[in-house]
């Protein structure tokens, strides 16, 4: 059959990994794809040691692969939104197949360039978008496809798994971890996407849209970091039977979708809380399969690659196949604008760190504000201030409540002349 030609824009880590295996690995991937993948063309401003193009055509404008004739499939690694976009679209417009590794872009323009795409009767994939090499897209919406997804739960983000990893083996404090991260480049120079939760939120964002069939709401999901936990919350954790990681957790609901990035404690029994340094992990809980894991790499040249070049043979599978024989972008034909919930109104068990004058009352005042609220403490543990400290740390774990009622215990304990500063809250997940 007729080759497929590639065009590549993008030559960075992503992109010299997704070219160098194309190469490396052409002949089993035509055998699976049934035909040949070729990369025609690469766009790149900055040439890429690690990569050999040989006798590949390179250019260092985007335009020059949009708009060749040849090219059947353009494969947008660039990331950001701006060059990245008009790559997206300009190539959607010329007839063309895009395969992208862009999360950011998918979850905040990502239901304009499907519009788009099913206008011109081409695809848009982007298995490498969430999680790197876990194929957790295909998985949600090809192999749990006769599953009404109830609720998933993701360690979505790899730095922020290694600094509250490093945090718990080695009781190191955040700030200390977080420099580490860089000098290994785990961490950018500027960590506030990973560390404050937003890359996360990107992928949660996607996941969230093929596991329920709803449009994607980036703006609407709550993004909490990680830089306010301490190693005294990561070792109480432990003492209760907890592990503190950065989760992001989607949940169906009667009142509407619960779509949420914070820290989150879940026991040590989940095999979730196992998963540990820069690796990612997803749970997705189906009606009829229950709890599954998904487990891997979720960064780097190799693991992204794998990701990206089985979306492009995906699309040499079904080359000269009709467009509406191909899965939905967002996994579902009908998409419902189904709400998502506001932080307030969200149901969970917490955490509570409360620091308190070393004195009689104190504990006794702190619950009797959590029972007039209707909130039932699970386990409790008092600790006694360290030496040259005067304070002493009350730590609570409760059952599941609504989050209004929460902020409004939450804002009477502070107000208590016994209490000082303010109450530390981590949210609990049990992932039943």
């Amino acid at each position: 059959m007729k080759p497929v030609k590639v065009g590549i824009c993008g030559l960075g880590t992503v992109g010299g990994g997704t070219f160098n295996v194309l190469t490396r690995n052409a002949q089993d991937i035509a055998r699976r794809a049934g035909r040949e993948i070729i990369i025609a063309q690469v766009a790149t401003r900055h040439p890429n040691p690690d990569v050999d193009t040989g006798a590949v055509a390179v250019t260092a404008d985007v335009n020059d692969v949009i708009n060749n004739p040849e090219i059947d499939v353009v494969v947008e690694l660039i990331g950001g939104y701006t060059i990245a976009k008009e790559v997206v679209l300009g190539a959607i417009a010329n007839g063309k197949h895009v395969v992208t590794a862009n999360k950011a872009l998918i979850a905040v323009h990502g239901d304009e360039i499907f519009a788009a795409a099913e206008a011109k009767g081409v695809s848009v994939m982007y298995e490498a978008a969430v999680a790197g090499g876990i194929p957790i897209i295909k998985a949600i919406r090809e192999g749990l496809a006769a599953n009404r997804i109830n609720w998933l739960a993701g360690i979505i983000n790899g730095t922020g798994n290694f600094i509250l990893t490093e945090m718990r083996d080695k009781g190191r404090d955040f700030a200390d971890v977080l420099a580490e991260a860089q000098a290994l480049g785990y961490a950018e120079a500027d960590p506030t996407f990973d560390v404050e939760g937003i890359d996360a939120a990107h992928k949660l964002t996607i996941l969230s849209s093929i596991a329920y069939g709803i449009p994607l709401q980036f703006a609407r999901c709550y993004t909490e970091g990680i830089s306010k936990v301490t190693p005294d919350d990561v070792e109480y954790a432990e003492e209760l039977g907890y592990r503190i990681k950065h989760l992001g957790v989607s949940r169906r609901t009667d009142k509407g979708i619960d779509l949420r990035v914070h820290p989150t404690m879940i026991p040590v029994a989940r095999p979730i809380a196992t998963v540990d340094g820069v690796l990612n992990a997803v749970m997705v809980n189906g009606d009829a399969v229950g709890n599954t894991l998904y487990v891997g790499a979720g960064a780097g040249a190799g693991p992204t690659a794998s990701a990206v070049v089985a979306d492009i043979i995906d699309l040499a599978r079904t080359f000269d196949a009709p467009a509406e024989a191909s899965v939905n972008h967002l996994a579902f034909n009908d998409i419902e604008d189904v709400a998502v919930l506001p932080m307030e109104e969200v149901e969970t068990a917490y955490y509570l760190r409360i620091q308190a004058e070393d004195k009689t009352g104190v504990l006794a005042a702190v619950a009797s504000i959590l029972s007039e609220r209707g909130i039932n403490i699970e386990a409790i543990i008092q600790k006694e201030p360290k030496d040259g400290e005067a304070l002493a740390q009350i730590i609570l774990l409760t059952h599941v409540v609504v989050e209004k009622q929460m902020n409004e215990a939450i804002a009477a304990i502070e107000a208590l002349s016994s209490t000082v500063g303010h109450v530390t809250r981590i949210r609990v997940e049990h992932l039943n």
